[in-house]
């Protein structure tokens, strides 16, 4: 009886990731930044990544730093605000992700942040797409990660009742 030939081409469509060989913890910490325009209405200040994704200002927890020191310092790396008050922690979001052959579990701390001063005073980082204040509802629809925004909601309703 005779085999079937193979067929030709098949195996180079199937790719296959490098084995992971570990995982590691990370946490990050960012803020959901807001301002009050000239018709007292809530906009949210985003960033563009160099994905051209649009996010919040965020990066990672050094040793030994607080959550909520790192999102000021990303805040003032990132976009060049200085004058702000952290109001209140919204919340955490966890995701994993692959990086080469590592396995990264991460947490994200999201604190809510009024910006005060000259808020249209930016010194964004070289590998920023843009930076860029929304009004609120817009800058729900741009998020890219569906968490923040569920935490952009829970910021902007505290901002509506006052709860901070």
């Amino acid at each position: 009886m005779k085999r079937p030939k193979p067929i030709q081409g098949i195996r180079r469509f199937v790719q296959r990731s490098p084995t992971i060989t570990e995982a590691v913890s990370e946490t990050t910490s960012g803020g959901i930044i807001f301002r009050r325009d000239k018709n007292n209405k809530t906009e949210i200040l985003l960033i563009q990544d160099a994905k051209n994704r649009w996010t919040i200002p965020k990066g990672h927890v050094e040793h030994g730093e607080e959550p909520r020191v790192t999102a000021e310092r990303e805040i003032r790396e990132e976009t060049g605000l200085t004058d702000m008050q952290v109001l209140d922690w919204l919340g955490k979001v966890t995701f994993r992700y692959r990086r080469s052959q590592t396995l990264v579990l991460m947490t994200m701390h999201i604190y809510l942040v009024q910006a005060k001063g000259d808020t249209n005073k930016f010194k964004p980082e070289d590998w920023l797409g843009d930076i860029k204040w929304f009004p609120s509802v817009e800058a729900v629809d741009k998020i890219e990660y569906e968490d923040i925004g569920k935490l952009m909601l829970l910021g902007m309703k505290k901002i509506r009742e006052g709860n901070l």
